[in-house]
């Protein structure tokens, strides 16, 4: 069954048109060009501003100009996450999507529904004929996944909203009124090569879920960088480690992994190796079932790090803090602070591994990044720091909080949650840029966000639709 024959088809035949599109981050000028055709295509004043952030605007309908004007906000690029086995290129490529039972997935891929269903949902209204709404801002942001530099890189005085809705969270009984700061730690270091001895091995790691480095966790699931330092550790007086490949994007957990190395003992490796695979497959085995870790021969001759450099790597693996840091004390179930060893590389004698630390609280999220840059430095790497954003403070008297509370509660019958989230949302830049902006950020309920697992509910898109409907229909007076 094509999208388009699904409800509210208005949403699926952008969200259609929108994933046509190749829009990974940083790479968002076709999606941009998109953005921006449409918004002059409905004859409304669309502009492009200097980091390529898409505003259009639309004034209100008859009745509803004396209503608090709104910014409704969604970021266009997305996560680029694949299987392993799957052949696909996001740079050239539309997303492969399919229907299965309440659910829209892709073929093997992320989906795009963070933040595409957002964006799809704004195009709907801005191009529709018969939805009551104050004065509207649309705000397509980009590089909202690896970098924030579009809500970076909004100057104050473009926007006139009072309001800002942000279309970007992944559950539809829940409201998100605060969100976590980040900040980018990237240790780097080049080797000299030399001849390896012992025989040659290989570790995959594979078949984990993955999932957002914020919103999941605190969920124990498997890093594949962590379990493959578990693995080197084993021998790490007696290894040499020739590549290394895990992870990827800093915002994702890691799926998969892999090791080339020269260990001097590879059947004594071997029963190491298979003690210590019985334990981890029985930790994981509620979270992972489709867990897979292999060792084997390597047939190869390359060189190798020597062991001492090989260990200070595989050290820093075992050291650097992964996961949960701590949990607020104010909020309850919140995570405060934590941090994704999200990507470990070594080739060639060059070496990267990135993290992404989160917190709500400033001084936490220092002191971890702190942390790990020591570790780092221990093992005589070169570290810096990037890409450093604010937080969201919450505020739960909020006038549009009150009255989207109210709205849901008589629609669905029951009160919704409201929390802050562990997410990077853009929500807080943007408040740095106009501290007197009322914000809440709500959205459909998405599952597996920043992985190939990746789906939206199309029932919730349906709910998430008629909400949004009525929310515009209530905005405050001026």
């Amino acid at each position: 069954m094509p999208l388009t024959n699904i409800e509210p088809q208005v949403i699926w035949k952008n969200f259609s048109k929108l994933n046509a599109v190749p829009r990974p981050s940083k790479k968002e000028e076709r999606v941009i060009e998109f953005a921006a055709a449409f918004g002059k295509s409905l004859g409304l004043d669309t502009t492009v501003d200097a980091v390529g952030n898409v505003i259009i605007k639309k004034p209100a309908t008859p009745g509803m100009e004396d209503r608090k004007p709104v910014i409704l906000q969604s970021h266009l690029d997305m996560v680029c996450q694949k299987n392993g086995d799957t052949v696909f290129d996001f740079e050239t490529q539309g997303i492969i999507m399919k229907i299965e039972g309440d659910w829209v997935k892709a073929a093997g891929t992320t989906l795009g529904a963070d933040n595409g269903i957002g964006v799809a949902t704004i195009m709907s209204i801005l191009e529709s004929k018969d939805i009551p709404h104050p004065a509207l801002e649309a705000l397509f942001t980009i590089d909202e996944e690896t970098g924030m530099t579009g809500a970076l890189g909004l100057q104050p005085g473009q926007l006139q909203g009072d309001i800002l809705l942000n279309l970007d969270t992944e559950e539809d009984d829940a409201f998100s009124i605060g969100c976590a700061g980040g900040v980018d730690v990237t240790a780097t270091q080049t080797y000299e090569l030399e001849e390896g001895i012992g025989e040659a091995a290989k570790i995959v790691i594979k078949g984990l879920n993955g999932g957002h480095s914020g919103m999941d966790i605190h969920k124990g699931l498997g890093n594949a960088n962590v379990i493959l330092g578990r693995f080197l550790y084993l021998d790490v007086d007696d290894i040499q480690l020739i590549e290394i490949d895990g992870g990827g994007l800093r915002n994702a957990i890691p799926r998969e992994a892999q090791a080339h190395f020269y260990c001097g003992n590879f059947e004594a490796f071997q029963a190491n190796f298979d003690s210590l695979k019985t334990e981890i497959m029985q930790e994981f085995a509620s979270l992972e079932p489709g867990l897979s870790i292999e060792l084997s021969a390597a047939d190869t001759t390359a060189q190798a790090l020597s062991q001492e450099d090989s260990a200070k790597i595989i050290y820093t693996l075992k050291a650097i803090h992964n996961g949960v840091y701590r949990m607020s004390p104010d909020i309850e179930g919140l995570v405060e602070t934590s941090n994704n060893l999200a990507r470990v590389a070594l080739k060639a004698g060059d070496l990267q591994i990135l993290c992404l630390t989160r917190s709500s609280v400033e001084s936490t999220k220092v002191a971890l990044a702190e942390q790990i840059e020591a570790v780092c430095e221990l093992a005589e790497l070169s570290v810096n720091t990037s890409g450093d954003y604010p937080g969201w403070k919450p505020d739960p008297n909020s006038s549009i909080l009150g009255v989207m509370k109210d709205l849901y509660t008589q629609k669905f019958g029951a009160a919704p949650i409201v929390e802050a989230c562990h997410a990077g949302l853009e929500c807080g830049i943007i408040g740095a840029h106009y501290p007197n902006m009322e914000m809440i950020s709500f959205g459909p309920t998405i599952k597996g966000a920043h992985s190939p697992e990746e789906r939206v509910s199309i029932s919730s898109v349906q709910k998430f639709w008629d909400f949004v409907q009525d929310i515009l229909a209530h905005i405050p007076k001026k």
